[in-house]
């Protein structure tokens, strides 16, 4: 039976207080009037305390440990370094909280399912840091989709890409130095290609099946966070995959750390038997994200108005992607930890189908070959 919160507000514990966290998460729980941040932990004991202070944060904690022993709390968000991630969601689940955490859970699609699994066990709500496909403008073209807009879907195309370290000597963050530099290591793949591979199954209304892609290193030294020094990362600054959909339809994804562009950089098409949508979540000239729309009979692309009941309360496409997106993102959790009549959007179980999809496309580009998905146990 599903955990579910009711006449009260939903207390929230938070693992992390990065730079992500208060960008984004923090200012999402802060806005939403029907949960209170509780908790906040941070290996850096300093970090808490400060991101304590300014969201008035009652309890600030140097380990996860002690916040998820809490009795009081309803909610664990997991906004911590990627390798982090599947030990604490589970020692979340495991305790009977519902979890939020970014992507992604683990790098292994197996291990992403038996989270997913556990939090069904037990009752417990899960949802993924798929920010993007909670953009206003992505609501709002999947609800043109279920509407006909386009038909019947045809063809997806999906870009995330941008230029933040296109120059060697801004620090990469989230990769392994320490690993084997004479075998290219997934970087933008995972990390940049996630979102987007979760909503072009999302808008496709089916998985990719069957894929073959390529991964490449184009800048060989970079200045790495961890050691503040120029080394060999032989990470895939850029990648590119085509592949087929269960429904017949088709698709190609392309990420990279170094194309031109501002970020988050992120565009979605699709192409239908009726029409087709654009959607752009890039900051150009102080706005966050762009919707486009063409028809049959009206081939040239036009602006599409986002609904304004898709933006928070207070939001527009000039605020901050990261606030925006994330009020949403937060806005749907809450709603389905206290309605049991929502159904999960977003959870482990569609990132384990996203992870898989990622794992698909590395196998591709190792043994050079199609792949087929899934890739079963």
């Amino acid at each position: 039976m599903l955990k579910v919160v009711r006449n009260r507000k939903v207390r929230v514990g938070v693992l992390g207080a990065g730079a992500w966290a208060r960008f984004a998460h923090l200012p999402g729980f802060a806005r939403d009037p029907r949960c209170e941040l509780v908790a906040i932990a941070d290996v850096v004991p300093e970090r808490a305390t400060e991101a304590a202070a300014e969201f008035r944060i009652p309890h600030a904690y140097a380990s996860h440990e002690e916040l998820i022993a809490r009795a009081d709390i309803d909610v664990v968000d997991v906004c911590t370094p990627s390798a982090t991630h599947f030990a604490l969601a589970m020692a979340a689940l495991e305790a009977g909280k519902h979890v939020l955490c970014e992507k992604p859970v683990a790098y292994d699609f197996r291990e992403t399912r038996r989270a997913a699994a556990l939090a069904r066990e037990n009752g417990l709500r899960t949802k993924l840091g798929f920010t993007f496909r909670y953009s206003p403008a992505m609501q709002y073209m999947k609800r043109l989709i279920d509407d006909g807009f386009v038909g019947t879907p045809f063809i997806f195309n999906g870009y995330e890409q941008n230029s933040q370290w296109i120059d060697p000597s801004t620090p990469l963050r989230q990769a392994d130095h320490t690993a084997d530099q004479s075998v290219l290591q997934v970087s933008s793949l995972e990390g940049y290609g996630a979102p987007i591979m979760d909503l072009g199954h999302l808008f496709m209304g089916s998985r990719f099946q069957q894929v073959v892609g390529t991964m490449k290193n184009f800048i060989p030294e970079r200045v790495v966070r961890a050691t503040g020094t120029m080394m060999r990362m032989n990470i895939d600054d850029g990648d590119i995959f085509i592949g087929e959909f269960a429904s017949g339809a088709i698709g190609s994804i392309q990420t990279s750390f170094v194309t031109v562009g501002n970020y988050p950089g992120l565009e979605a098409r699709v192409y239908g038997s009726k029409g087709a949508l654009i959607c752009r979540l890039v900051e150009e000239n102080g706005i966050c994200e762009s919707l486009k729309g063409a028809t049959k009979d009206q081939v040239e692309f036009r602006d599409i108005e986002v609904t304004a009941s898709y933006y928070p309360p207070g939001g527009s496409s000039r605020e901050s992607w990261r606030s925006l997106f994330y009020a949403n993102l937060v806005s749907s959790f809450i709603t389905e930890i206290t309605d049991d009549s929502v159904p999960g959007a977003g959870d482990f179980d569609d990132g384990a189908h996203v992870q898989e999809l990622i794992n698909a496309v590395e196998r591709s580009f190792r043994e050079r070959r199609w792949v087929s998905i899934p890739l079963g146990t």
